[in-house]
């Protein structure tokens, strides 16, 4: 009610100063509209005086939640760890998922070009290999700096001979250091072979 009456003052006084002698319906006469226009300004300027009513915020109102994020934070160091976490392989690796001394070779075939073998996994599947893939499960290679990415190195099928499989791995970040050599047999030392069922 108290807002409506500054509202009807200030109508009446513009109906006064524009020279319409009839005041408007729901408005005050004109022989009035000053002493009203007086007792509006006097309550305007009492609310400009008080200001805006005062609002308590709470602490909790500035924490940040899924609903309030802080705009000005920055996520770069949560993406450097992700990255520096989770190192991916940019190459075909065959059972990646085992580790080279989990693997039995059971068979190999030279008279070939190239020449092939198979290796039998922990659960008992059997894989066709060739000379140049990489297999066998990574070993991820921390970097000296701090500023480069760990990265993976992987055993490669260099040869594959009558009776066994050569397999390197080489650091290409290291040239310097000599590659890494493993042989698979086709026979391990101390099995014995019965042409028997």
């Amino acid at each position: 009610m108290s807002r409506t009456l500054p509202l009807t003052a200030a109508l009446a006084a513009l109906a006064v100063a524009c020279g319409s002698g009839a005041p408007s319906k729901g408005t005050a006469p004109a022989s009035s509209a000053a002493p009203v226009v007086a007792a509006a300004a006097d309550a305007g300027a009492g609310d400009a005086a008080a200001g805006p009513p005062k609002i308590d915020f709470q602490e909790a109102e500035f924490a940040e939640n899924e609903k309030s994020r802080d705009p000005f934070r920055s996520f770069a160091p949560m993406f450097v760890e992700e990255a520096r976490g989770k190192v991916k392989s940019q190459r075909e690796v065959l059972l990646d998922r085992y580790s080279v001394d989990e693997l039995k070779l059971v068979g190999i075939v030279t008279g070939i070009e190239p020449a092939k073998a198979m290796l039998v996994d922990p659960t008992g599947k059997g894989h066709v290999v060739h000379r140049g893939q990489f297999l066998g499960r990574a070993e991820v290679v921390q970097a000296s700096t701090t500023t480069a990415r760990a990265y993976e190195i992987n055993w490669r099928v260099d040869r594959i001979r009558d009776g066994d499989v050569v397999l390197v791995r080489e650091d290409p970040q290291n040239p310097d250091v000599p590659s890494a050599t493993k042989v698979i047999p086709l026979r391990p030392e101390g099995s014995v072979v019965s042409d028997q069922p």
